[in-house]
């Protein structure tokens, strides 16, 4: 299980943070409109459509997100030296985010 860290966004840039709060607020009507599309029995394909487009916008965030970490979490903590685990959380959350 990977380590919590308190205030491992507090690097990030406030615009960084708004485009990822406004991709999660895309995500979240596309979830709404995959249920109405549920609830009007609406053709299985198109469903699935949509719900492979909210994936993929998903794991956009994600891999932002890990880019994000790469870039600034993992770096301070190798000038800081401390890595140990770092790599087998990198890989664990690569793994979760290759999954469907």
């Amino acid at each position: 299980m990977m380590e919590k860290h308190e205030h491992a966004l507090e690097c990030m840039s406030e615009s960084k943070k708004d485009a990822i709060q406004k991709r999660l607020r895309r995500v979240e009507g596309q979830a709404r409109g995959i249920q109405k599309m549920v609830e009007e029995d609406r053709y299985c394909i198109d469903i699935i459509t949509q719900i492979s487009a909210a994936n993929a916008a998903l794991k956009k965030v994600s891999l932002e997100l890990l880019e994000h970490h790469t870039e600034h979490c993992m770096a301070k903590a190798v000038k800081e030296g401390n890595v140990e685990g770092m790599s087998a959380d990198i890989m664990k959350v690569v793994n979760q985010i290759n999954r469907i």
